[in-house]
């Protein structure tokens, strides 16, 4: 069975994007993506880094329902 797997090709080095084959040796066929279709993983700014702030979740309210107003 075929699998496939992706990654970026960068100065002779594979940089896999997700998952990585488990094997030791393979016979692999190879297709080159323009480079306009590959997309390029985007980092936050170092500065907002540790500044989030969980207030909910998306299964319970963030405030409790005793000050919903529409329910009165």
């Amino acid at each position: 069975m075929l699998k496939s797997y992706e990654a970026i090709y960068e100065n002779g080095q594979l940089t896999w994007l997700a998952d990585q084959p488990e094997i030791s040796s393979a016979r692999i066929l190879v297709t080159v993506l323009e480079e306009k279709s590959i997309p390029r993983r985007r980092f936050p700014s170092p500065s907002i880094a540790g500044k989030g702030e969980v207030l909910g979740d998306i299964v319970s309210p963030i405030v409790p329902e005793e000050d919903w107003e529409c329910l009165k």
